[in-house]
This record gives structure tokens, sequence and C-alpha cells, in this order.
């Protein structure tokens, strides 16, 4: 696609400077044969674990969850396989003053991805970060900064990024298999079930809910919070846009070789059910990039079964390339007959390694926090669109927000626990 001289130069520089960043990283700390990693957050960390078990040269060495039935599996599951029990933390603070631990890989809730990571970079330790990486767009700024500060390689979780066959999909985009790209559709259908009215109740006697809530404002313990319901509450969690939709935009994105949009909308709600979720179940959120666009159209809680759009669908002058959720990818002319179709395989190892080949070798990072951020400010732009209810204008240079309103701007950030102030 045309690009400035602006955004050629941009995009010259951040190539140049992940070339160089990883060198003078292992340079200043020679990296062991293996890597011997932690993972923090059990949930979607047992996946983690069953990943890195899978690479070379990494080493599960430590596992850590306020949850101690959580770390017990993962513990167990690491030690039946590889033959070496893991030794178990309850508290990332004591895991991050190991002298032995090389890396980290986050799987807490979102309101821990940038506290996380910053305390994990000032401890000298690499950072695998899931998605969507941050609550809020000043997190997301803070983490680029604490990687590059720390010299500490920071990897985001869409591990799409290293799938075989999204890359040859963005390839053949980038060399115009569809002609001048003009708009990315991202659709997402679940059949999520009301959380109800939460009861206050007593904490159960495996979780340590203090520490789980760590860096945010205290709230008592209801019993529909914990594991997962936190996601539908603004003050833990970013909605479905921020849980499912960084896997699509950031491949929307990408495909379109994007940077900041100059106009965000989101419209929609919640439709479905009378409970404590705040968020938006139904909605559409779409993204003005001045020469194209792209849109997340969400259903959180109506599978659309007979709806036949892929999971990113790109279209161009020439045809429309569909990527669905595998990774397998249609490309059609323009009269919708399918030309050719490439099978794919969603896999959490390829990303892994990666990470870890990076830390080891200087490989280049698919996913650097930098270029992972600026798919995840869209999810939250999205949000600000909606709980705002107004259309966001957005500073194409930057990202940063114009002619906000004070209610716009306060979303740009959020209040922390005493102490748990975020630093750089």
């Amino acid at each position: 696609m045309h690009q400035s001289r602006r955004q050629f130069i941009a995009r010259a520089g951040l190539a140049a400077g992940l070339a160089t960043a990883a060198p003078s990283i292992l340079a200043a700390d020679p990296p062991s044969e293996r890597v011997r990693l932690g993972v923090i957050g059990l949930g979607r960390g047992m996946d983690h674990v069953v990943a890195l078990l899978s690479v070379p040269h990494a080493e599960v060495a430590f596992v850590c969850d306020v949850d101690e039935r959580r770390a017990a599996a993962a513990a167990d599951r690491v030690e039946k396989q590889s033959g070496r029990r893991p030794k178990i933390h309850r508290d990332l603070r004591r895991l991050l003053a190991e002298r032995e631990l090389d890396a980290v890989t986050i799987a807490t809730p979102n309101f821990w991805h940038a506290p996380a990571t910053l305390l994990a970079c000032a401890a000298g330790k690499h950072v695998y970060v899931e998605k969507p990486g941050s609550h809020n767009p000043r997190e997301g700024e803070l983490m680029v900064a604490a990687g590059i500060r720390h010299r500490r390689l920071v990897q985001m979780g869409n591990q799409r990024r290293s799938s075989e066959s999204v890359r040859q999909a963005v390839a053949e985009l980038r060399a115009g298999a569809i002609g001048p790209l003009r708009f990315a559709r991202c659709h997402y259908s679940g059949a999520r079930l009301s959380i109800g009215r939460g009861k206050p109740a007593p904490v159960p006697a495996w979780l340590d809910y203090d520490l789980w809530q760590g860096p945010v404002p205290e709230r008592p313990y209801v019993d529909n919070l914990v594991h997962y319901n936190w996601h539908w509450r603004w003050h833990w969690g970013g909605g479905e846009l921020a849980n499912n939709g960084p896997h699509a935009l950031d491949i929307a994105r990408w495909g379109l070789g994007m940077e900041y949009p100059r106009r965000v909308n989101c419209t929609g709600g919640r439709y479905h059910f009378d409970d404590d979720q705040e968020s938006p179940d139904t909605f559409e959120s779409v993204y003005d990039f001045g020469t194209c666009g792209i849109s997340w159209d969400c259903s959180s809680c109506t599978p659309r079964k007979g709806d036949t759009e892929g999971f990113v669908t790109f279209y161009g002058d020439a045809g429309v390339l569909a990527i669905d959720g595998s990774g397998s990818y249609r490309v059609l002319d323009p009269n919708g007959r399918e030309q050719r179709a490439v099978k794919g395989r969603l896999a959490d190892a390829p990303h892994f390694e990666n990470f870890v080949e990076a830390i080891r070798s200087g490989t280049p990072l698919n996913s650097p926090i930098a270029e992972g951020q600026k798919s995840t400010l869209l999810c939250h732009l999205g949000n600000i669109a909606w709980r705002s209810g107004r259309t966001v204008d957005v500073d194409p240079k930057t990202g940063h927000l114009v002619g906000a309103t004070r209610g716009m701007s306060r979303l740009w950030s959020r209040e922390y626990r005493r102490g748990w102030e975020p630093k750089v």
C-alpha cells in the first residue's frame, strides 16, 4: 500500500530498533543454554506451561499463582512431563527475586499485566505477557518505556503473529494479492451465559484475595468474580473488546499496515442479561485510518451460526482474503469465487519458541510490546468511545486523544491501590 515518507521513515526506524535491541541486551546479559522461566497466573497460564514444555531450551523452573490449587496442579504437570518439579510461589514479587530466573510469562487478569511487567523488567527479567497487556492506554505506554529503560525483551501474547499461515496471508496482502486494501472486518460470536448477581461471601481458603486485587483499589469479595467474571466489570477488565478483540484487531491492523486511527466509534449495548456485567455484549467498534478502516463486530451471547464472515476478512479492489480463527485463509476474486485456500493451525508453542530464541540468540520478536500495544490501543479506544457515548478523535501520529472530554481523559489511565502506583 502507498505510504508517506514519514510513515516509511518511522517504520524503518522501528525495524532498525528491533534489529539492534536484542544484541545489545544479550551483550549485557549473556543467556545460558537453557532459559529458566516462571509462569505467573495458572488459568490461561497452564496453556503456557504445556507449550513451554515442548519448546527447546526452555525450562519451567517456577510457577506462581494466588490460587494454591492452580499452582500445585501446574507444578504436578511440569514434574510429570519433565521429571523436575518447579518451585511454587504465591507472590510474584518473591518470584522475581529468584536469581536463577531469566524470564516470566504473565497470564494474570488484565489489571495485573502492566504492573507485573514493570516489576519484572525492573528485576532484570524478560517478559512474555498475555493480551491485552494493559488495562488502559497509559499502562501500555509505561510497558514500552520499561522494556527500553531496563533493556528487557517484552513480547505480547498475540500468538497468531507467529503462525506460519497468518504470516503468509499478511505477506500476500502486502504483495497486492487482492489489490489496494480498503477495509478489514473482524467478527466474533460466543455463547456466554449470565453471571448473575454476586453475593458477599467468605474468601475461599485456597485464594489470597488481597494479593489477587494487588494494584487495584480494594473491593469486597463476591461469589461471582474469581476467576473469570472480572472481565465484564470495568474496575478489573475491559469487556469482550479487551478480551477477544486484540486477537483479530491485531491481524487487521497488521495486514493493512496501519499505525493509529484518526477516529473511533463504538455502538451497541447490554441486551441479553440483567446481571453484574457492565460491558456491552453486542456491539460494533469502528476505526477510521483515513485511507482505510477496520471494524470489530461482536455478539458475545448469541453464536451466529449462519454468519459466514471470517475471523478477519480483508476487502481489496481485486478481491477478498478471509482468515479464520485457526489461521487458515481463503482468497476470493471480486465475484466471490475461491481462488485458493491455505490450511493453518492455531498453536501457542511457536510464539513461545520465538520468545525463547530472542533471549538466547537475538532472534527478533514477532510481537514486541511496542507493536502489540498499538493493537491493544484500538480496544481501549473502542471502550472509551462506548463508555463516553461519543466518537473519539485521535492524533494519527501518536495515538493520543484529541479534544477529549474530561470523561474520556479519565479513562486514559486509572486509580491504583496505595503503594502500587506504576513506575518505570
